[in-house]
């Protein structure tokens, strides 16, 4: 057991330390962080396949009222009749579309019989740099438009939404937060036009349905965090070998007669001639 104790030196100390440490981010944050997104893009992807080939229904079906979401519906379309509310339009910044900067246009539309909601109308693209475009206003009168259901997003944390040249911008399409910031209540998901919609500008197209990189990812961390202790298991055999190793060849020296000095070698010789 003494010949063991080199293995509670303060760097081998350090070694498991930062085995153990790494091995837990491995399996508690960075494995189940990646697993997640592949589980998030293989819903969301299941959710557009079956969107393309269902039937819009009127969204006060989905929507029943003021307050609620249609959690688990993101991406069907549906169908609404109302107005849009002109005077309550917001636009979201630092968007991209196809690859390129945009701005996407949001307004609140009344739907006949049902809740209010937000629509995105779509995409302007910036001119002059980050300088919002002129756009076609939203028609007043009653129409009837098909969207498809989106979940609000988060909000972007130190992105406070501000006013700029008369328009009211916000860095993400959170509904509460775009509700209080128009004093309209809406409902909790928002509708994204589909194409040649009245009040439609650029349509924005669906994502690609790709589940991404998130699983392999999800399991080379996986991987890492079985290999850690692995690695320290292995640098310690390896320690032990070696040290194991020298000490033979030292008893092996102990053992073993002293070789003869040049001297004695000399001695040896010319006095066995004699």
């Amino acid at each position: 057991m003494r010949r063991l104790t080199f293995l509670f030196k303060p760097q081998w100390l350090a070694l498991y330390v930062v085995a153990i440490a790494f091995a837990y981010l491995c399996f508690t944050v960075l494995a189940p962080w990646q697993l997640g997104k592949n589980t998030r893009t293989s819903r969301e992807n299941d959710q557009i396949a079956r969107s393309l080939s269902q039937a819009p229904v009127p969204v006060s079906s989905l929507l029943p009222q003021q307050d609620s979401s249609a959690a688990g519906a993101q991406w069907r379309q549906v169908t609404a009749t109302g107005r849009y509310q002109t005077d309550a339009q917001v636009l979201a910044r630092l968007r991209v579309v196809d690859g390129h900067p945009a701005y996407e246009v949001l307004l609140p539309f009344h739907v006949d019989g049902g809740p209010t909601v937000l629509v995105d109308r779509g995409y302007v693209k910036p001119v002059k740099g980050e300088s919002v475009p002129e756009f076609a206003a939203a028609p007043s009168g009653p129409v009837t438009i098909t969207a498809r259901l989106r979940d609000s997003e988060g909000v972007v944390a130190g992105k406070d939404p501000f006013r700029q040249d008369g328009l009211q911008q916000v860095y993400s399409i959170n509904v509460p937060q775009i509700s209080a910031v128009t004093g309209v209540p809406l409902a909790g998901s928002y509708l994204q036009l589909v194409g040649d919609q009245p009040g439609g500008l650029g349509t924005i197209g669906l994502p690609h349905l790709d589940a991404g990189p998130f699983l392999s990812y999800g399991i080379q961390w996986i991987a890492f965090g079985i290999i850690a202790p692995i690695g320290v298991g292995y640098f310690v055999f390896a320690e032990v070998r070696q040290r194991r190793l020298e000490r033979t060849q030292i008893e092996s020296r102990a053992t073993d007669p002293a070789p003869l000095t040049t001297e004695e070698k000399l001695a040896d010789r010319y006095g066995r001639r004699s």
